[in-house]
C-alpha cells in the first residue's frame, strides 16, 4: 500500500508534492520519492524513511519545474529494504517516463519474463512498479510508433496495458514533454481522486485528503478503468479504457487505511466508521447486556469513530484510556547488544483512572495476527480492569491480500483455521465480538448508492478480479521467506501505519 500524488501548475511544484506526501504519510513510511520536471529533463530524490527525513532543503533545491510526482512507500512486492526499490521509477524511452504506482501486479513474474523474451526490456529489481513501467513503455512506443504522441495514442497504450497486468493499481505517469498520465484498474480497487486549485493548477492523488490540504478542490474520482491525460497547458483529456469496468473498493480503506476526513469514491471514511460502530454495537448487544460494560475505550487511532458510535448506542461512556506515543524511533543496535523487540508498550501507555475496576470494553479497527491484542489486553488488566472485552469494528480477517495490502500470508492470521472462541482464548479477553461481513458491507454500500461491491477478499475470501490462483499465494509465501533481515523491522510493523494497533 503506498501514497500517490502528481501535479501539473504554472509554478514551482517542489514543495507542493511534499505537502501532498506530508498529507498522505499515513499511507506509507518505508520510503518516499519526488520527480519533477523542467522541459525534457527529469529530476529525482527518493530515499528509504519519512517525508520529513527524506527531504532536506539541498534535496528541494535540487527539485525544480512546474509538473511533478511524488510517492510515499509500504511495501507490499519485491524487497522492502533496498533503496533501489523506492518509487518513482524512471525510463528514458520512450519519450522519458517516470511513473508511481499504487497497488499490486498479481501477474508481475510472468510479466518480467515477457518483458524480457518478448519485448526485450531488461527488469532490474522485484519490485512491481518497475514491471509496470516498462510494460507502458512498450505499449506507448508501439501505440506512438510513427506518429505524434496525441491522447489518442496514449489511451490505446492504456487500453493494451490493462489487457497485460493483473491485480490492482492506481498510476500516476510522467512523459517528458508531453503532460500527466493516471488511470485507474478495472475494479476501481485502489483509490485514485482528481482536482483543481483555483488558479487552475491541477492534482491527481490517492485520497482527497491530499487535494484539500493544498488548496484544490476535488472534482470527482478517477473511475475504474478510467485513463486521463493533462497535457502541457493544462488541458485534460479522459477516456474509458477498459470494457468491462465495475466498482469495487478496497474495504480495508474504510477500515483502516485511509485518513477519516478522506472522501473515497464517494465515501466519507469517517461516515463509513461511524456505521460500522453502529452495526458492532448491535453485535455487542446481541453477544452481552450492555450493563456488564462500564466503559468503551478505542485503541488508538483508527477504530475512534466506530468507538464512540458504539458507545453511544449501548449507552455507555466513552473514554479516551490509551495514549499514542507518535514518537516511537528506530532500534540503534549498538556492539555487543542483540535484537532488542519492540513491545506496543513502548507505543501506547494506559490511563490507570480508566480501567481500574471497571469492565472494559475495548474497541480496535481489526484483529490481524493477534499479537498486539493479546498484549494490549493484558495492558488493561495491569492498569486495573475488573474484565476485559474487546471489539473489533472489522470480520475476522482470514484471507490473505494479493491486492497492495501487506496483510500476512494465512498462516500468520491469528482467525485463519481458528474459532472466534479459539482466538478470544488466545488474546486473552473475557469476550471477543467482531463485526459481521455481510452487516459491514451493506452500512458502507449504503453510502454510495450503485456501487458494484467491495474488494473484501481477507474476510470473505472472495478476490474479484476472478484471477487469483494458488501461484499467487505461494509467490507471496516465498516473498516474505525470501525477505532479508532488518534491525528496524519491528518499528514498521505491518499495518501499523496510522493506528497505534497492527493487531
Amino acid at each position: 500500500m503506498c501514497g500517490i500524488v502528481g501535479t501539473l501548475a504554472a509554478t514551482p511544484v517542489n514543495q507542493l508534492i511534499y505537502d501532498a506526501l506530508l498529507l498522505l504519510q499515513h499511507r506509507g513510511q518505508d520510503a518516499a520519492g519526488i520527480v519533477t520536471m523542467q522541459g525534457h529533463k527529469c529530476f529525482m530524490h527518493k530515499a528509504r524513511g519519512m517525508v520529513r527525513d527524506v527531504f532536506r532543503t539541498r534535496n528541494m533545491r535540487a527539485l525544480p519545474g512546474s509538473i511533478g510526482l511524488g510517492q510515499v512507500r509500504y511495501p507490499t512486492a519485491g524487497n522492502a529494504y533496498s533503496e533501489e526499490e523506492a518509487q518513482p521509477f524512471y525510463v528514458n524511452a520512450p519519450f522519458g517516463i517516470v511513473l508511481v504506482h499504487n497497488g499490486n501486479l498479481t501477474n508481475a513474474h510472468a510479466l518480467k519474463e515477457e518483458l524480457f523474451d518478448i519485448d526485450r526490456r531488461h527488469i532490474n529489481t522485484e519490485s512491481d512498479t518497475e514491471v509496470l513501467i516498462n510494460v507502458l513503455a512498450h505499449e506507448l512506443e508501439l501505440a506512438a510508433r510513427d506518429l505524434p504522441l496525441t491522447p489518442k495514442e496514449i489511451f490505446a497504450a492504456v487500453r493494451a496495458v490493462q489487457k497485460r497486468i493483473k491485480g490492482s493499481y492506481a498510476v500516476i505517469a510522467l512523459i517528458a514533454g508531453q503532460g500527466l498520465l493516471a488511470f485507474r484498474d478495472p475494479y476501481g480497487i485502489r483509490p485514485l481522486c482528481f482536482g483543481r486549485a483555483s488558479n487552475g493548477d491541477f492534482m491527481v492523488a490517492s485520497e482527497s485528503v491530499a487535494l484539500e490540504g493544498t488548496g484544490h478542490v476535488l472534482e470527482r474520482d478517477v473511475a475504474p478503468g478510467e485513463a486521463l491525460f493533462v497535457d502541457m497547458t493544462g488541458k485534460l483529456h479522459t477516456e474509458q479504457c477498459s470494457d468491462a469496468p465495475s466498482l469495487n473498493p478496497c474495504m480495508f480503506e474504510f477500515v483502516y487505511l485511509a485518513r477519516p476526513d478522506s472522501v473515497l469514491d464517494g465515501i466519507s471514511v469517517y461516515q463509513a466508521r461511524l456505521n460500522m460502530g453502529e452495526t458492532l454495537a448491535q453485535r455487542v448487544i446481541s453477544t452481552m447486556p450492555p450493563n456488564e460494560i462500564d466503559v468503551v475505550i478505542p485503541i488508538p487511532e483508527s477504530s475512534r469513530p466506530s468507538a464512540m458510535q458504539l458507545a453511544h448506542r449501548i449507552g455507555k461512556p466513552y473514554r479516551e484510556g490509551f495514549v499514542k506515543n507518535r514518537y516511537v524511533g528506530r532500534t540503534f543496535i549498538m556492539p555487543g547488544q542483540g535484537a532488542r523487540k519492540k513491545s506496543v508498550r513502548q507505543k501506547l501507555n494506559a490511563i490507570g483512572v480508566e480501567f481500574k475496576g471497571r469492565n472494559v470494553l475495548l474497541v480496535d479497527d481489526s484483529i490481524v495476527r493477534g499479537t498486539t491484542s493479546k498484549e494490549i489486553v493484558q495492558m488493561a488488566r495491569e492498569a486495573g480492569a475488573r474484565k476485559v472485552y474487546l471489539a473489533s469494528a472489522a470480520p475476522p480477517v482470514r484471507f490473505p491480500n494479493v491486492y497492495g495490502i501487506d496483510m500476512p500470508t494465512k498462516e500468520e492470521l491469528i482467525a485463519h483455521g481458528r474459532s472466534i472462541e479459539e482466538v478470544r482464548q488466545y488474546i486473552g479477553a473475557d469476550a471477543l465480538i467482531y463485526q459481521d461481513v455481510d452487516a459491514m458491507k451493506r452500512v458502507v454500500s449504503a453510502l454510495r448508492p450503485g456501487l458494484a461491491g467491495f474488494e473484501a477478499s481477507c474476510f470473505d475470501g472472495h478476490y474479484v478480479t476472478g484471477d487469483v490462483s494458488l501461484a499467487d499465494f505461494e509467490a507471496i509465501r516465498e516473498q516474505r521467506a525470501n525477505q532479508p533481515g532488518d534491525e528496524d523491522a519491528d518499528a514498521r510493523s505491518r499495518l501499523a501505519l496510522q493506528g497505534g494497533s497492527e493487531g
